[in-house]
């Protein structure tokens, strides 16, 4: 009788919340814990039929759609442990890493919806601009996407579509721009590595020589040229270490890299002696005369990018000058755990990884491996929490501003930790993914692109089938290996 009462009031709430999220936690306490915890943590519920909140508007707070039961019932987020044995039934799912811990039905689900959302993307895309070849709204996220695919199915009909998006962009450069995600670097990297997977290197070496004529410009003192990851050099910097990453550690001198992390340098140590910040904040940026704090347009962004082992920034440099600027946005933290779009900016907002947690918490997760101080891991727990109760987004299901942006920061964190806490929250994070366009989520102006659209949906769920090799597209670099991840307690 008592588990028929919870199970009535299980529907209540989800009816009067909009969200069948809250249910599972119900789910969680009236069944069998000792036996079927981690069970029940990672079983899906199949039938879905609320509907959610009709979108708002553009400066609408992201914070729409979930909050955990368990904070309804005042039990502190986070607060939940992940353990106990993984039942057989885990072991028939087809994805090895994948079939550990989540079962085959929600595996099978995942398949099929990629399959389908790839149908409509590819059917969408006819009418979309042919001259956009951005990686962020255009058709190198769509070949990024199909190289995503072929590293996670091996199939080579992706790769080779792949190649057909890349021959299609490399004629349409105009050279307006230099970065990875909105500018001539993204197109051609992608177009380097597509071509050497298919080992034409000689395609492949004419795509790197055309993207490293980029970096006169990049290194320009007389630039106008912006710091941050979408139109700035840590872009740029972005495309380099890509191409170090995917093809060899000697595709692009380090020379040529140093130079563009010391103009990074520089331009953060000028602007923050303009501000009369050096003290505090060595290197600090602006976009647009403003400080932005987001990944996109903000210091979290570049200082991500100055803290990658490939960059080989020199110890000296990150901890007397990354490390405190770390340190400086860290202080600006809400009480939430969010934090704001730019430095001067004090509403609690936006959880994007644009602006807002989602972003910073990666600063956070490389600041914890770069530094070894156990106050960046609770700090990006801290965010991880805030995405959890408010990360379901209005705004869609991309990776910039959408869930599947938000859902990849649980990727990194499980990544980091091995707490299958995290993985549970991407894994729920994907479900909602799973009924794409059912929510009354706005429609983005590019509404089958990676960064703001389908593609990027797909790519997410891409990886939660692969969840120990995620990466965030045109921002994470491949995941270092396994020893190098820490351990952290449940």
């Amino acid at each position: 009788m008592g588990r028929v009462y919870l199970r009535c009031l299980t529907g209540c709430f989800s009816c009067l919340t909009g969200s069948n999220m809250f249910s599972v936690f119900w789910d969680r306490f009236s069944n069998n814990l000792h036996q079927w915890e981690l069970y029940n943590l990672l079983h899906w519920r199949q039938n879905s039929t609320s509907k959610a909140r009709t979108c708002g508007g553009e400066h609408e707070s992201s914070s729409c759609f979930n909050r955990p039961m368990l904070q309804c019932m005042g039990v502190k987020p986070g607060s939940f442990t992940v353990s106990g044995k993984v039942p057989n039934d885990f072991s028939t799912a087809r994805i090895p890493h994948f079939s550990r811990i989540v079962n085959a039905r929600f595996s099978k689900r995942i398949q099929a919806k990629i399959k389908d959302l790839l149908q409509q993307m590819e059917e969408g895309l006819k009418t979309a601009d042919p001259h956009d070849c951005s990686a962020y709204t255009g058709w190198t996220g769509i070949a990024l996407l199909y190289l995503q695919l072929y590293r996670v199915t091996k199939n080579q009909s992706h790769l080779q579509r792949s190649l057909d998006y890349v021959k299609r962009i490399l004629r349409n450069l105009n050279g307006r721009r230099v970065t990875f995600l909105c500018g001539d670097a993204g197109p051609l990297a992608v177009g380097a590595v597509v071509y050497h997977k298919l080992k034409n290197d000689s395609e492949s070496k004419e795509c790197v020589a055309k993207l490293l004529q980029l970096q006169r410009t990049v290194i320009s003192t007389d630039s106008e040229l912006p710091d941050e990851l979408l139109y700035g050099r840590a872009g740029y910097l972005y495309a380099l270490l890509y191409l170090n990453t995917e093809i060899s550690p000697e595709t692009v001198p380090q020379s040529i890299i140093k130079e563009v992390i010391d103009a990074i340098i520089e331009s953060g140590k000028n602007f923050s002696k303009e501000e009369r910040k050096t003290d505090r904040c060595p290197l600090l940026y602006q976009w647009h005369r403003k400080q932005y704090v987001g990944a996109a347009h903000g210091v979290a962004g570049i200082y991500y990018m100055l803290m990658q082992p490939i960059a080989n920034v020199d110890q000296e440099t990150l901890t007397e000058l990354v490390k405190p600027s770390i340190d400086y946005v860290r202080h600006k933290k809400f009480r939430s755990g969010n934090y704001p779009s730019s430095l001067s900016n004090e509403t609690d907002r936006l959880v994007h990884w644009c602006h807002g947690a989602p972003g910073v918490i990666h600063m956070l997760m490389q600041a914890y491996k770069t530094f070894k101080e156990d106050k960046y891991l609770k700090d990006a727990i801290d965010c991880s929490d805030v995405i959890w109760q408010r990360g379901l987004l209005r705004k869609g299901y991309g990776i910039c501003h959408g869930t599947a942006g938000n859902g990849y920061s649980f990727l990194s964190l499980y990544n980091l930790t091995q707490d299958r806490k995290y993985l549970y929250r991407a894994c729920k994070f994907a479900e909602w993914c799973l009924e794409y366009g059912a929510h009354g989520c706005r429609i983005p102006d590019r509404p089958y692109s990676l960064f703001e659209g389908m593609a990027g949906a797909i790519h997410f769920l891409s990886d939660i089938s692969v969840p120990e090799t995620s990466q965030f597209p045109a921002f994470e670099l491949r995941p270092q290996k396994r020893e190098n991840k820490v351990e952290q307690d449940g």
